[in-house]
């Protein structure tokens, strides 16, 4: 290797990588001269390097001492130079860990993992959604993108935070959409309704041009701009306004001082809503028995709550009501 692309490839490292080789030519320049000088008393070039690094970083045992004026004249050096670099090195090395820490806070360090969930915009939702999760999979590695935020510690909410606009493909790189296992993007509230749903639509695309594959949760404000979230890709969408819409009308029609939605959302932060085909033992059984059957027999337990039958959903039917085949049941269970 020539010297100029050795000295290319050199300053390419990173700096305290730099600092540590020079510090391991320095010893071991200073372990040869100090064995060259005193061979009696430093009999091998490992205890020349092993006597220069005790004395450059101020550790001195002892074990190990220069007796004649040109060893010592050798020592003074070293303690002038490599101790002086050893400093440096270290406080380089506590600086760059504090520099990473800001980084990641800021949201400038790419996620390097896996099999992770990406959040796509920090509001009360988000967070209260990240507690849900957390909650429920402690083990798994979220990562929040988000353009409003300048800030957010891991101490206080445990993802790997993302700075920027997730419309933009760099971002979209910095999150490893590539290998994410699932894509959750919520409405801006701070816009109104049309720029937060055609933000949400063009992320939307952005995502599906990254990963043709991991499922795209959306929430979608207008009615209008449902058909374009799903055209742009989107697998899932909420329609946050709906759910909102007709809790609001429980509560101006309700005549009881019960909150029946205060335990439909205790159920949505702890309860799992499925959906899978009738098995082949529950066609032509009635809704009570297929209802007794996820309750006793099923290897999870399951509330059986109604089915799917040609798109259209039935949600309490009657006892005696006859399931049929392909009718899609739906359950639910604990996380």
């Amino acid at each position: 290797m020539s010297i100029k692309r050795f000295k290319y490839v050199f300053y390419r490292l990173p700096i305290i990588l730099r600092l540590l080789i020079t510090i391991f030519i320095v010893m071991f320049v200073y372990g040869c001269v100090i064995h060259l000088v005193e061979p009696e008393q430093f009999p091998s070039i490992f205890e020349g390097v092993w006597w220069a690094i005790v004395t450059a970083s101020t550790v001195g045992y002892g074990d190990y001492v220069p007796l004649s004026n040109s060893g010592r004249i050798v020592s003074i050096l070293l303690i002038l130079t490599g101790g002086g670099l050893i400093a440096f090195y270290i406080t380089t090395f506590a600086a760059t860990t504090v520099q990473r820490e800001q980084d990641l806070e800021s949201g400038r360090i790419s996620f390097k993992g896996k099999d992770h969930l990406v959040f796509i915009g920090w509001n009360e939702r988000t967070r209260q959604l990240l507690d849900i999760t957390l909650d429920n999979n402690p083990d798994i590695r979220i990562v929040l993108i988000d353009r409003t935020l300048n800030h957010i510690a891991f101490q206080h909410y445990p993802v790997h935070f993302i700075h920027g606009d997730a419309t933009e493909d760099n971002t979209l790189k910095q999150a490893n959409i590539p290998q994410a296992k699932r894509v959750i993007i919520t409405a801006d509230i701070t816009k109104n309704e049309r720029q937060s749903d055609n933000y949400t639509i063009l992320t939307t695309v952005a995502v599906r041009g990254n990963n043709n594959d991991v499922p795209i949760i959306a929430e979608i404000l207008s009615e209008i701009q449902i058909d374009n979230a799903l055209r742009a890709g989107a697998s899932t969408i909420i329609k946050s306004n709906d759910f909102m819409s007709a809790l609001l009308y429980h509560e101006l029609s309700s005549h009881d001082k019960a909150k029946p939605f205060d335990v439909i959302l205790h159920l949505l932060k702890t309860q799992q809503f499925s959906q899978q085909e009738i098995t082949e033992d529950l066609e032509e059984k009635t809704f009570l028995e297929a209802s007794s059957y996820y309750l006793k027999d099923s290897e999870e337990q399951h509330i059986l709550l109604g089915f799917i039958r040609d798109n259209e959903w039935h949600v309490n039917p009657s006892a005696d009501f006859i399931l049929e085949k392909e009718d899609i049941l739906i359950s639910i269970c604990n996380w």
